[in-house]
């Protein structure tokens, strides 16, 4: 009951309230050619986020899978000042963590530990970017390791239907790529192809650093310059951004046995830094709960049906289900679409969905972590970390017709797949139904 009542006062209060990182002193400063953004914690834990921008676009699909495994390798394969063990035992000694992670649009290397262990941690960490060893045997280990989770992936329907989507959504585009490869791509590559993939791309044209934590200017100054020595400069690069337009529905199926059908659409979303980027992340999470309740409360069609907004260098909006009635389903998400476009949502309804909206990015931002993660995904994919700290006033400005503008102005044409048995299905109602007029975007 406590609980409870903690969830409603923050949303009463919501909107006279301040994000805890706004009232901090966040700064940017450039060392040695390489943004540094620095967030002010106000407590013991230094969280620091070195990003390598690109993703998918380092590297042709022949090669996608090559920077995870790369990343990886930073801290499963050891340096050339520690083995794998240990690099992990001194880590463990402080209750430290370094560990990578890679996404469609940029990778990053984290380092998180206590204030007082930094002098301990940052010199590993620095190792693990600037010295990383590549041992053979342990890429072996890790590029096995790789191809096992991708196998794994595949068995699990919800993920193949959406690597499958993604195939043929963004053909012939760097977003068809998957960040953790193929099974036969990850076979061929070797330690020294990999090694050098990634001296590559470390390079301070590819490099932001963020840090959250209290540190002085000096401090931060005098390691980033030490990690930065040696470091190539690199050509210039800027991440691409393209808009995705579906000129006309389509329909592609693959036949699976399972227990149910998978289905997933896919259709634009607003590029960022748009005017309409706010309003179309509002009107897409109404537009899941309206999706959730038509589809398995008032139809029982689907146990978790999903509706989201998946934004990056090239955003989309994605509709999913599970079902045994994929005709069926089609025909309610095409009524309530039409719905929607026709009436548009209630004042209260995106009132109350600024508030939720909010209320979770708050809930999001207790960590170090999860501020820091923030300000890199701003960064890169917005060139503005400054948007992680004025997204609370820029979202309470959202008015119902600029919300209900943005969906009508990017749900349109939609590429769906399905997986599954395909005699339970009819690709016809899929192209040729209610949703066949063109966004009413150009780009």
């Amino acid at each position: 009951m406590k609980k409870r009542i903690f969830v409603l006062l923050i949303a009463a209060t919501l909107y006279n309230i301040k994000p805890v990182q706004a009232q901090t002193a966040a700064y940017e400063t450039t060392i040695d050619g390489v943004k540094v953004i620095v967030q002010p914690s106000g407590n013991d834990i230094v969280e620091i986020q070195t990003v390598i921008k690109g993703g998918v676009q380092n590297y042709p699909a022949t090669k996608q899978g090559i920077e995870s495994i790369a990343m990886s390798a930073l801290t499963e394969c050891g340096t050339l000042k520690h083995d794998k063990n240990s690099f992990k035992n001194q880590l463990d000694k402080v209750s430290a963590q370094v560990y990578s992670g890679t996404y469609k649009d940029y990778s990053i290397l984290r380092m998180n530990c206590i204030k007082s262990d930094f002098e301990t941690v940052w010199p590993l960490y620095a190792e693990a970017l600037k010295e990383p060893a590549f041992d053979a045997k342990e890429f072996a280990r890790v590029k096995q390791d790789q191809i096992n989770s991708l196998k794994d992936a595949d068995s699990r329907p919800d993920v193949a239907i959406n690597n499958y989507a993604n195939q043929v959504a963004f053909a012939n585009r760097d977003y068809a790529k998957n960040p953790s490869g193929t099974v036969a791509i990850l076979q061929g590559l070797t330690a020294e192809e990999t090694k050098a993939y990634y001296k590559s791309v470390f390079v301070k044209s590819h490099l932001t650093i963020v840090i959250v934590g209290d540190l002085s200017k000096e401090e931060i100054e005098t390691k980033v310059k030490g990690l930065l020595a040696g470091v190539k400069a690199g050509s210039p690069f800027q991440l691409k951004k393209s808009f995705f337009r579906v000129y006309k529905n389509t329909f592609s199926s693959e036949p699976r046995e399972l227990a149910t059908n998978y289905v997933v659409g896919i259709t634009s979303g607003p590029l960022p830094g748009t005017p309409d980027y706010n309003a179309f992340q509002v009107a897409m999470r109404i537009f899941y709960d309206r999706h959730f309740l038509d589809v398995r409360t008032n139809n029982g069609l689907s146990y978790a049906p999903g509706a989201q907004f998946s934004n990056g260098s090239t955003s989309f909006a994605k509709f999913s289900v599970s079902t045994t009635q994929p005709d069926k389903y089609i025909a309610v998400f095409e009524k309530l679409v039409d719905k929607i476009k026709h009436e548009g949502y209630t004042a209260d309804e995106v009132k109350n969905m600024k508030t939720t909206y909010l209320t979770s990015f708050y809930y999001k931002q207790e960590t170090n972590a999860a501020q820091a993660s923030s300000i890199v995904a701003n960064e890169v994919i917005h060139d503005n970390w400054k948007r992680s700290l004025t997204l609370a006033d820029d979202v309470k400005k959202l008015t119902p017709a600029e919300v209900n503008d943005a969906f009508r102005k990017y749900i349109g044409n939609i590429v769906w797949v399905y997986q599954g048995d395909t005699k339970k299905v009819n690709p016809l109602l899929y192209t040729n139904g209610t949703m066949g007029s063109d966004n009413p975007v150009s780009h």
